[in-house]
């Protein structure tokens, strides 16, 4: 009798799917996009309930917390998490976090992604963490590990850049003459810019927001009589289509702007509010009063 278990052929890629009743989605994927699926429903913030067709057993979820809202520094983008899971009718996707607030999570099945971390503070289950804030150590704030394990990006010192990570870290606030606060971190969720807030005449400019699929909010620039220059929001791309970027959005009079999502660019700064946050986790951007991160999405396929 032949055996019924088989190798694969040498240099047959490994397949990362799993079986369903009337399909089979058992096929090679792609970084986060399953192979050879196709998007079926867009889920947006609030929604709590969906429906799938009967005889659908598993679904591809792919989940995005919502952005975390600005305060004096940047925001970190919301996690992001994908993965099968159990078709069910219940559902949460996140809301951006308002100014000073963490963003909320969003999950389907046991596929869940936290939101991101508002200023000095770390975000939630692969959310990016806030920017520095403290004016003597001026240290950002850790980003998270995600939901696959991918480690955290650590928060900076004061002036640097965040660390890389799943979740990255928050660039380190600046209360020195001629030091810049630092960038958010890059990765999969950016980390938030660090404010900078020296005292005298000076140019202070905050840090701008850290990169990923969502980018995290740009940093405020304050205290100094000379010119303020807020952080730039993060850039971020979509998920469906990875050659379409969104880029963030742009200070104003020392605000900062909102990162990108993964599905929307991020917002320009006022003069008095910090940039919301792209649609699909952007982080918002510092301000006199923050930025609002962006929503979070639920991305099915069956």
């Amino acid at each position: 009798m032949s055996n019924p278990i088989r190798r694969g052929q040498a240099g047959s890629p490994v397949s990362g799917g799993m079986q369903g009743d009337n399909a089979t989605p058992f096929a090679n994927t792609h970084f986060i996009l399953p192979y050879g699926l196709r998007l079926q429903q867009t889920i947006n913030a609030g929604t709590t309930s969906v429906t799938i067709p009967a005889g659908i057993t598993f679904v591809y979820a792919i989940a995005v917390g919502g952005g975390g809202g600005g305060g004096l520094s940047g925001a970190g983008a919301g996690g992001i998490s994908w993965g099968w899971t159990l078709a069910n009718s219940n559902c949460v996707v996140g809301a951006g976090g308002t100014a000073g607030n963490n963003g909320a999570y969003t999950r389907y099945g046991n596929v869940i992604a936290g939101g991101g971390g508002t200023s000095g503070s770390s975000g939630t289950l692969g959310g990016g963490g806030g920017g520095g804030v403290t004016a003597s150590a001026g240290a950002g704030t850790s980003g998270t590990t995600n939901y696959w394990g991918i480690p955290a990006g650590a928060g900076a010192a004061s002036g640097i850049v965040g660390g890389t990570g799943g979740g990255a870290g928050g660039g380190g606030g600046s209360s020195t003459a001629g030091t810049n606060g630092g960038a958010g971190g890059s990765g999969i969720s950016g980390g938030g810019g660090g404010i900078c807030n020296a005292s005298g005449s000076q140019t202070n400019i905050a840090g701008a927001g850290g990169a990923g699929l969502a980018g995290g909010g740009g940093g405020r620039a304050y205290t100094s009589t000379g010119t303020l220059t807020g952080g730039v929001g993060g850039s971020g791309y979509s998920l469906l289509n990875p050659s379409t970027l969104y880029t963030g959005g742009a200070q104003n009079s020392g605000n900062g702007g909102g990162g990108a999502g993964l599905a929307g660019n991020g917002n320009a700064a006022t003069s008095t509010v910090g940039g919301a946050g792209g649609l699909g986790g952007g982080g918002g951007g510092g301000g006199a009063t923050g930025g609002v991160g962006g929503a979070g999405l639920l991305y099915l396929f069956y």
